[in-house]
This record gives C-alpha cells, sequence and structure tokens, in this order.
C-alpha cells in the first residue's frame, strides 16, 4: 500500500501553491525554493518559466511528456533539457500565442481536454502526452487547467461546475472526481494544489473540510 502523502504549504508567502509548479507519476517541475516541500516524487525539475517561478500556469505535462510555452527563455530551455535527459522525460515547445499552458491544458496519463484556442495544436500535443486531446470548456471559460486539476486516480473541479461539465471531466479523463474549493473557498482549485497519484501538496489556507474533499476527489479515499 502506498502510503498517502499530504503536506499543507505556501511558497513566497502565497497558498496558491499550484501556481508554482506541477506533478505527473514520473516527476515534479517546481522552483528551487519548493524544493524541502516536495515528497511527491524524488525525480524532479528545478527551473523558471519566462523568467518567473509560474511554473503551473505557464507548463503543463503528464507522465509521457513536458509542454513548454514558446516565451521560455533560452537558458531555462538548457537547464531544462539537461535534468529531462537525465530524467528521461521528452520535452515540447508549443509555438502558440496563448502560452498559460497550465490554464488552458487539463491532462493525465488517459486524457486531455484542451482550450479551444490550443486546437491548431491538437495533434503535436496529442503525440507529445500521447493521449488523446479533447476540445472543451469548463464553467464557460476555456481556462480549463485553472478550474480543475486531475492525476490518475481522481479530479478535483470547480464547485460550480454544471452536472454535463463533470460527467465531460470525467469521460475524457477516464477516473472518478468530485467538487470542491481550495484556500479557504477559491473556486479556482489547480491555483491551491500540486497532485499525483501518490500525495498533494495544498495551499496552506486550505481548511480541514476542503481537504477531506479534496483527499476523496483525488482517489485516497
Amino acid at each position: 500500500m502506498i502510503h498517502l502523502k499530504i503536506k499543507k504549504a505556501e511558497f513566497e508567502g502565497s497558498p496558491n501553491i499550484g501556481l508554482f509548479g506541477l506533478a505527473t507519476d514520473k516527476y515534479i517541475v517546481i522552483p528551487e525554493g519548493l524544493n524541502k516541500e516536495n515528497e511527491l516524487s524524488k525525480k524532479v525539475i528545478n527551473t523558471k518559466a519566462a523568467r518567473t517561478d509560474l511554473i503551473g500556469v505557464f507548463l503543463a505535462g503528464n507522465s509521457n511528456a513536458l509542454l513548454l510555452p514558446k516565451i521560455i527563455e533560452d537558458l531555462e530551455l538548457r537547464r531544462l533539457k539537461g535534468q529531462a535527459k537525465k530524467l528521461n522525460i521528452k520535452l515540447k515547445i508549443i509555438d502558440s500565442k496563448y502560452t498559460a499552458l497550465g490554464n488552458m491544458i487539463l491532462c493525465n496519463d488517459k486524457g486531455c481536454i484542451a482550450s479551444p484556442k490550443l486546437k491548431n495544436h491538437f495533434e503535436e500535443i496529442e503525440s507529445a502526452l500521447e493521449v488523446k486531446v479533447t476540445e472543451g470548456k469548463l464553467l464557460g471559460v476555456d481556462i480549463v487547467g485553472s478550474v480543475c486539476i486531475a492525476t490518475n486516480k481522481g479530479f478535483l473541479l470547480n464547485i460550480d461546475a454544471e452536472e454535463e461539465e463533470f460527467k465531460f471531466v470525467k469521460k475524457q479523463l477516464k477516473v472518478e472526481g468530485d467538487i470542491g474549493t481550495v484556500n479557504f473557498g477559491s473556486p479556482f482549485v489547480k491555483s491551491g494544489l500540486i497532485a499525483n497519484s501518490k500525495g498533494v501538496i495544498i495551499g496552506n489556507q486550505t481548511t480541514g473540510p476542503e481537504i477531506a474533499r479534496i483527499t476523496e476527489a483525488l482517489g485516497f479515499l
């Protein structure tokens, strides 16, 4: 049995921990300042994204590949290539004017929902992630990656989602899930979480009832 790892954290005073990292079952990508908070993977990539620590905003990926925006800096890319090669992780730059890939792509190792604004790049995203990419919006917005977070065990969707949207996510990502909030009521659930099948790092303003909902939604109960 895998021991569930749950840790409350902040980064530079912000409880919006999900803006600063992403995790898959193979690796985790975080700024160096978050290393001490990481218990989700031994395969760690430390980087910046477009000279910022907003890794969860600009990067997206699953166990098969890490997707990078075209605004990634040359120095960042060189460092990423070196780390990714050591960990046997594939990198793919998506040459789109829409650079907040983490906000526009929702994926796990079983499926992917992507913003209509990335439609011209669906084929290359599919090839990199090795899963089917489905066009979609959630709650009327195309920033699908900000209102939901998914792992290979479950997903947590914005609490205001309609039943049909919930069923849509469940069908495309092939996992069970639930609706909820983070950080004392924030509906942008991705902003408060970094998660994979082994555990979750949660924004430190998240309440006990929210944590219970999160752990159940992500398939730990």
